[in-house]
């Protein structure tokens, strides 16, 4: 590392910690070298620990609070409905590659997360997941495209409805989408003349979702010796394959490093936090719904109502302040009250089993600074060390679905 002349950054979005330093290592010769002759551990993800804004903290040392984004959607301020979507464009501060640029290093950036649409940097880009298809132009310089296009015989942007239930399309796909961007990671190692490598490969997060529950005894819904048991453990064993040629294509004087924005681990089940902001009298509807039906704004009586929510992976909560938002009930000087009550009230909520949840209430000012603090969502909520996901949909009979 003392010695690199270049740097290598290898991106396995979703990476899990506790399997690839624990049962994968043994499995993966290439990565545990890395391991063994380098340093290795888990580190702390963002706050919220998700796609974006991870990768662009990761890139930029910039917190959300100084980004202006908590996710991929975004609400807008002083508004009960206004949502936008947070691509390469809604980001305002320079990453790694635009300094390196700047200083006349020559970059080399693949698929890495919001970078579309692309900008210009002294080297060249190939653009990431929110790239609407391969109609569009993502790559810099765009003459760049069609070599992509020959090379990966046909580019794959995604892997398309990657929550489908046709497991076999869908891992088949998936490997398919991994090995064309191994092929263009690969020829532009050895005809672009780069400082700095970066790559990230979406695989291993489309993988989580879909195959989880095949591979993870932890999972409630785990059954031994399941058609898809392996198939993690598999596509890592290839992606390590992968990460060998890469790393030799690099050579002897490059720093390498295998990084990922964030891990997973078992969804135990939903909790629907808008269901329950009704039942605990904060949410007002302005009449019951027929069935579970999706949260929108012009189904609230937002004068009387004091808090809603996003849900996700993590939930976002947002106080109906006065002065702040058009139909606001709580008085200023009541903000921090009503705030300390939501939490507490939160944080006691207990599992479909009366058991107690480790339950994590984010406030905005404890973990960012920067700009943007007042924009972030008034809560953020981690529901039992994020073992369960937050619904936003309401009309649920009971409060915790599967």
């Amino acid at each position: 590392m003392a010695s690199a002349s270049r740097v290598m950054i290898i991106g396995w979005d979703c990476a899990p910690p506790q399997f690839l330093l624990g049962p994968y290592l043994h499995h993966m010769p290439n990565f545990r070298r890395l391991v063994q002759e380098g340093v290795a551990g888990p580190l702390r993800s963002s706050d919220p620990p998700i796609t974006v804004p991870a990768w662009t903290c990761m890139m930029s040392s910039v917190n959300p609070g100084g980004l202006g984004f908590y996710g991929f959607r975004n609400r807008r301020p002083g508004e009960y409905d206004g949502k936008w979507i947070a691509n390469s464009s809604a980001v305002k501060v320079p990453r790694v590659w635009d300094l390196l640029s700047d200083a006349g290093r020559k970059v080399c950036v693949l698929n890495v997360p919001q970078t579309y649409p692309v900008s210009p940097v002294n080297g060249v880009m190939v653009s990431c997941f929110l790239t609407p298809d391969t109609s569009s132009e993502y790559t810099y310089p765009s003459s760049l495209k069609p070599q992509i296009e020959r090379i990966a015989d046909g580019y794959i942007i995604d892997v398309e409805d990657f929550r489908t239930e046709d497991k076999r399309h869908l891992l088949d796909q998936i490997y398919l989408m991994t090995d064309k961007r191994f092929k263009v990671a690969c020829a532009l190692l050895q005809v672009e003349d780069w400082d700095f490598f970066m790559m990230v490969e979406m695989g291993p997060d489309r993988l989580g979702h879909g195959f989880w529950k095949y591979c993870d005894p932890d999972h409630p819904k785990y059954q031994p010796g399941n058609e898809f048991e392996t198939a993690m453990l598999d596509y890592y064993v290839h992606l390590d394959e992968q990460l060998g040629r890469l790393v030799e294509l690099a050579g002897e004087d490059t720093a390498v490093l295998v990084v990922s924005d964030h891990g997973g681990k078992a969804m135990r089940g939903s909790f629907c936090l808008n269901d329950w902001l009704i039942r605990e009298g904060l949410l007002t509807l302005r009449q019951p719904v027929s069935g579970v039906t999706g949260f929108d704004a012009d189904l609230v009586d937002w004068e009387r109502t004091t808090a809603w929510a996003w849900g996700g992976y993590y939930g976002r909560v947002f106080l109906n302040i006065k002065g702040r938002e058009p139909q606001g009930t709580i008085a200023p000087a009541d903000v921090e009250r009503v705030r300390e009550d939501l939490i507490a009230r939160l944080k006691s909520v207990p599992d479909h089993e009366g058991r107690p949840m480790n339950t994590q209430v984010v406030r905005p000012e404890d973990v960012y600074s920067g700009p943007y603090v007042h924009e972030a969502p008034d809560l953020q909520v981690y529901m039992d060390d994020l073992y369960w996901r937050l619904g936003q949909d309401i009309g649920h009979e009971e409060l915790y679905t599967f």
